[in-house]
């Protein structure tokens, strides 16, 4: 399941990536002031979701606490058809990790996912208000394609970015939207090891 992803766009270049495909964004809580970076479980980045004010561009925690106190970063879209709290996480690409060749090695490999025939992967997730975070996203997964399962049994749902809207104004069933990605959409490269 991801649990880092990387974010490296400008809120400039966000906002025309969504001019160009016919979303205008407006920014409720003020333009955020985003650095490129890695993003982890809990950390706060951006998320696009609609309300009754439009396409709103909101920085929000990643994770909100679940029973017992862990983490949901990753929730499984399967079958399941999300009617409110739709989001997309904006990323250029998200990681998965493996176990190393040589059992003598402590750190898992890390391999990078990118889509190189988009400029930014959009991530299907959900958003919701929890208690003592706030308001929080999770990504939502689904079987994996073909470029991800030999790495991982499970893979990010991927919207690809003339479906953005659809996913985001709840205009196409989630069903007709996530599932695993054909062949090829993604690039994997190793990434340096945590």
């Amino acid at each position: 399941m991801c649990n880092l992803y990387t974010q490296t766009k400008s809120i400039d270049e966000i906002a025309q990536l969504f001019r160009d495909i016919g979303i205008q964004l407006t920014f409720p809580e003020g333009v955020p002031n985003l650095q490129p970076r890695d993003v982890a479980i809990t950390d706060s980045a951006p998320i696009v979701r609609m309300t009754e004010g439009g396409f709103q561009l909101v920085v929000r925690r990643w994770s909100w606490p679940g029973p017992g106190g862990k983490p949901v970063y990753n929730y499984r879209s399967d079958g399941r058809e999300f009617t409110s709290g739709r989001c997309l996480i904006l990323t250029d690409g998200f990681y998965e990790f493996t176990q190393p060749d040589d059992a003598a090695q402590k750190r898992k490999d890390r391999w990078l996912f990118t889509n190189p025939s988009e400029p930014m992967i959009g991530i299907a997730g959900l958003f919701r208000t929890a208690p003592d975070v706030g308001e929080a996203f999770t990504m939502l997964t689904t079987e994996p394609g073909p470029d991800v399962a030999p790495y991982h049994s499970r893979q990010v749902a991927v919207v690809g970015d003339a479906a953005w809207k659809d996913w985001l104004d709840y205009g196409t069933s989630a069903r007709d939207l996530l599932g695993p990605l054909p062949a090829g959409t993604l690039q994997v490269q190793p990434a340096p090891r945590t």
